[in-house]
């Protein structure tokens, strides 16, 4: 039996000592690039942070600012770190295999007219001029991971934007046999032929392609190259250094078999018809508990907020839920020890859905019996209002749509002391009275649900005109003031 000799570097002490040089050297590459990595990684996270933090300041201080332009910046930088923080998650997630698609129905050229007026912005802020085309055959729906896509559109355009100093960026899209071709041309420095590979490496934050030009940090083409992949698509690309660049995205976009139903396509709900709903939400986050709070009252939803499981079980006995939004990851009693308890108690009387910004902490308990589904942080509002809308069974009513609703006349007499109320002060303009008297009439009269919803709708709009006109359609002597008998 033939056994193998040593290898030469175990032998040669000049092969031993250039192998040794070749690691020591990949080793010391690598902790360069943990470095740079890192380097960036910190500007990228200071940068919105700083202007968060400012923001808040200037808010406390009472300083000369709209709320609405503050909020907005606010807002923006939040979902830039949310971006990073879960591009770092993505790039965790396709290495280590564990990257799902989504495949849902998604308007694409909604889509793609939503990220090029984004950029047209920006764009034009720079100087640059923003030329974007569609054509005629570009299909309404199609299937796909709407985030995905349009987290890789962002970063090619980003890019674009980014790396020309002047002159233009282009988007382009065609559409034929089911496939998808999204270009991204510009006018700018262009990329080396040497820097060709380099670009896609995570971590490479462009080589220095462009003074003056803050790098980031290296995720993004890396990123989009990964997801253009694992979505069964590829992104090639052509430049010359000094006459721009032109990506293209090309993926297989198949059309849905159906239209999907109406509300996808109609924004956010303002309401929903039928018996007022109590949600209860457990988070040991205050932040979290008060966007619970701005996101659902406003619907129509009784909301009780709890900071810990122990008390979300009490608030449970209490107030008998149709639905809790609770968090998983708690101090003390967990969000899962809660789910099971909460199954135990009531069955399947409420609905349990959790809250992570982790989804690695659903991985494996998905589906199982202690839940009914899971809300990912930051929540989506359209993912989130339809799991809502599933889970309670709702018909949403959305800005400038009436729902179907039956007549007053119908109501039992109880509900006509609470009309009248309703349009006393309603004609006083007591809008904090309104909320209370609207509360206490879906509670003593739960047919007057349909109405509730319509009046609330209108109140969270302060249209008092269109408040008084719904009372008055249902009611015209409890309306002008008249007593009821």
């Amino acid at each position: 039996m033939n056994t193998p000799g040593p290898h030469p570097a175990d032998t040669d002490p000049a092969a031993r000592i250039a192998a040794l040089e070749q690691a020591r050297a990949v080793a010391e590459a690598a902790n360069q690039a943990k470095t740079q990595f890192l380097m960036g990684l910190s500007h990228e996270i200071r940068t919105p942070l700083n202007a968060i933090h400012g923001y808040a300041q200037l808010l406390e201080r009472g300083a000369a600012i709209t709320p609405s332009e503050a909020g907005r910046i606010i807002r923006r930088s939040s979902e830039h770190l949310a971006d990073l923080v879960e591009g770092l998650l993505d790039i965790s997630r396709i290495e280590s295999g564990v990257m799902k698609l989504n495949r849902e129905t998604v308007a694409l050229r909604a889509l793609v007219e939503q990220v090029a007026a984004m950029f047209r912005i920006e764009a034009q802020n720079k100087g640059l001029e923003f030329v974007f085309s569609l054509p005629p055959n570009l299909p309404t729906w199609v299937l796909a991971d709407e985030r995905r896509l349009r987290q890789v559109l962002i970063n090619l355009l980003s890019n674009a934007i980014k790396y020309t100093p002047s002159g233009s960026v282009t988007l382009s899209v065609r559409y034929r046999s089911m496939v998808a071709e999204f270009e991204v041309a510009d006018t700018g420095i262009g990329i080396a032929p040497e820097d060709a590979e380099r670009i896609f490496q995570p971590f490479d934050r462009g080589g220095g392609r462009a003074s003056g030009v803050a790098p980031g940090i290296g995720l993004g083409l890396s990123l989009s190259r990964m997801l253009a992949q694992i979505m069964g698509g590829e992104i090639a690309f052509k430049s010359q250094p000094g006459a721009g660049s032109r990506f293209l995205l090309r993926l297989l976009l198949p059309q849905p078999n159906s239209a999907p139903p109406d509300d996808q396509a109609r924004g956010l709900p303002i309401a929903y018809e039928g018996r007022r709903r109590t949600i209860l939400a457990i988070d040991d986050d205050p932040g979290q508990l008060a966007l619970w709070q701005e996101l659902l009252r406003p619907i129509g939803f009784n909301l009780f907020v709890a900071g810990s499981g122990g008390a979300g079980l009490s608030l449970a006995e209490l107030g008998r839920p149709d639905l809790v939004l609770l968090d998983v990851s708690m101090p003390g009693l967990g969000g899962w020890e809660v789910a099971r308890r909460l199954r135990e108690r009531f069955g399947r009387e409420i609905g349990i859905l959790m809250v992570s910004g982790n989804a690695s902490e659903l991985v494996g308990v998905v589906g199982t019996g202690d839940h009914d589904g899971f809300v990912l942080k930051p929540v989506d509002q359209q993912l989130l209002f339809g799991m809502l809308g599933r889970q309670l069974g709702l018909i949403w009513i959305y800005e400038g749509s009436a729902p179907d609703v039956a007549p007053v006349a119908a109501l039992p007499d109880a509900a006509r002391a609470h009309l009248a109320e309703l349009a006393r002060l309603a004609r006083t303009g007591h809008v904090r009275g309104l909320s209370a008297a609207l509360v206490a009439l879906a509670e003593a009269v739960p047919a007057a649900g349909p109405l509730v919803a319509r009046l609330t709708a209108a109140l969270d709009a302060f249209d008092l005109a269109a408040f008084q006109k719904l009372l008055a359609e249902q009611q015209p002597e409890v309306a002008n003031g008249e007593k009821t008998p």
